[in-house]
């Protein structure tokens, strides 16, 4: 764990150094708020409530798919990489440190979403729904994190960038991000269920508010936290297959 909390704040320091990249995080789900959130579901209590967690759910994958898939892609390039993999204490530190700091970077993103929420919406969030909503937080990080790194380690950095891009708008898009429960298009309805962002967004709205998540959504979230947990495994082997045998 020792060895954790330094590349941890290895990870942290490095992004820090670089403020653009903490920016660049929280600015389309801040900026999500203020175009979408505020002007139309401001004065609705119940429709700014859900209306934010979606945003929420939306910096999350956001930063977890860019932090990895493209911070990982970078790493992988620069000379320090492939001599930290050398050293006797295997990879366990440094993925936990890379998560932790993601984690980290995760709640940063999420703050200008809450400030806009708490200071030009009338959404309202109980004590208790307030820490299930960060409970929330980190498992429906789980999937993106895991979808980041395979971005990460299966694709040289120009890729990644281009990838990651690609995958990150069908996805918020597909799972009804941008729209409250039960208010989407009737193809966003039909295929949302089996993307992970809407059983993330789902048990975001069951966190917060009075909404009963559908079980394929949950079922299927779970389906693609052991795939994407498969593909990234098999990405990192097969990283470290080409560079070090």
């Amino acid at each position: 764990m020792q060895l954790a909390l330094v590349h941890a704040r290895y990870q942290l320091l490095e992004t820090i150094r670089i403020p653009i990249a903490v920016i660049g995080s929280a600015f389309f789900p801040a900026a999500s708020m203020l175009f979408f959130v505020v002007p139309f579901a401001g004065d609705d209590p119940v429709g700014a409530t859900f209306a934010t967690a979606s945003m929420v759910t939306f910096a999350v994958m956001s930063s977890n798919i860019f932090q990895y898939g493209i911070g990982v892609a970078e790493d992988r390039a620069q000379p320090w990489d492939p001599y930290t993999r050398t050293l006797p204490t295997g990879p366990a530190p440094r993925f936990a440190g890379r998560i932790l700091a993601g984690l980290a970077l995760t709640f940063v993103s999420l703050i200008p979403v809450v400030v806009i929420a708490a200071v030009a919406t009338a959404a309202t969030i109980t004590p208790g729904a307030f820490l299930l909503a960060l409970g929330a937080v980190v498992v429906a990080a789980v999937p993106f994190t895991l979808l980041g790194l395979t971005i990460g380690y299966a694709l040289p950095s120009k890729a990644a960038i281009v990838v990651a891009q690609i995958v990150f708008f069908p996805l918020a898009f597909g799972g009804g991000l941008l729209s409250s429960p039960g208010d989407a298009p009737a193809f966003i309805e039909t295929i949302a269920p089996y993307l992970p962002t809407r059983g993330a967004v789902e048990l975001m709205w069951a966190a917060v508010g009075d909404f009963r998540p559908d079980t394929t959504a949950l079922v299927m979230l779970g389906v693609w936290v052991v795939v994407l947990g498969s593909t990234a495994g098999w990405a990192y082997r097969r990283d470290e297959g080409r560079r070090f045998s």
